[in-house]
């Protein structure tokens, strides 16, 4: 499962993903930024044990606003935001979740 087509439409300010099997995806770029998978958004496993960041309680300029998706191998895409948040790398099968789970 991998998309043949990324874009990102401004005036409705979502995501379109165009997969292989020709399924459509639809996200907004707030719930791409909110449901970053990076470890300091979502936290990380460390010799077993559960390490959960703090929750981020102030909104910050420009974290919801995207300025690249960049191609990670055949895997996925990093997230650019103007905040300089960019350590999220958005693997397909998580694009995809993040569709289903809607």
């Amino acid at each position: 499962m991998r998309p043949t087509q990324i874009k990102r439409d401004s005036s409705s300010n979502e995501l379109r993903i165009i997969w292989d099997d020709g399924h459509v995806s639809v996200l907004a770029i707030k719930l791409l930024r909110d449901e970053c998978p990076c470890a300091g958004c979502k936290g990380e496993v460390l010799f077993g044990k559960i390490y959960k960041p703090a929750p981020l309680l102030v909104f910050q300029e420009g974290m919801y606003e995207l300025i690249n998706l960049k191609p990670m191998g055949q895997y996925g895409v990093q997230a650019v935001w103007k905040d300089g948040h960019d350590t999220g790398i958005y693997s397909w099968e998580y694009l995809r979740a993040l569709e289903e789970a809607l």
